[in-house]
């Protein structure tokens, strides 16, 4: 019980509560950012998976990751996270305003002009903190423990719905992986 009221008293605060927790408030950020870009394909042309534009910024994570003595390919494999898990929002709205036309959004937002300079902030801002939780991020039960509690809180804390409970889950995913 004593648990319990410790751990609502800390999901009360609505602040990060470990030391991964601003790491995965970012996450959680790009996950709900999901949303808005589903809004803004859904009914165009324009596909879920858009390899070239992958490609785009995991190219740009590299150099960012470079210049913030970050190992690149490990920015690139926690920011591919990133994208699977936005993806898979993404497929799940698509499905869910198809079967319920009524739940489309009425406002399409403009990718381009309002989208993804939210996700470029959010990139600078994940890499920023993937710097900083760098040696706490090692593989090992250390991490896992304090990515468990993180993700947790997160989900508590930004009271996410079991979709973007899931994607959050997928863009943690690789955030105990080799510096």
């Amino acid at each position: 019980m004593r648990i319990l009221a410790v751990a609502l008293t800390l999901a009360a605060s609505f602040t990060p509560v470990d030391p991964l927790g601003e790491l995965t408030d970012l996450a959680v950020k790009r996950v709900q950012v999901a949303d808005l870009v589903a809004a803004a394909k859904f009914g165009t042309p324009q596909p879920i998976d858009d390899p070239v534009r992958e490609k785009q910024v995991l190219d740009t994570v590299r150099v960012k990751a470079q210049q913030l003595s970050l190992d690149p390919e490990n920015a690139a494999t926690f920011f591919r996270a990133q994208i699977e898990a936005n993806k898979l929002v993404q497929r799940r709205l698509y499905a869910r305003w198809t079967e319920h036309p009524e739940e489309v959004p009425t406002r399409r937002p403009d990718l381009g002009t309002e989208v993804r300079p939210i996700l470029d902030r959010l990139t600078t801002d994940v890499l920023a903190e993937l710097k900083d939780t760098e040696q706490l991020r090692r593989p090992g039960l250390r991490c896992e423990i304090h990515a468990t509690i993180a993700e947790r809180s997160a989900v508590v804390l930004h009271r996410l719905d079991r979709l973007h409970e899931n994607a959050l889950a997928e863009a943690m995913r690789t955030v105990c992986t080799e510096n």
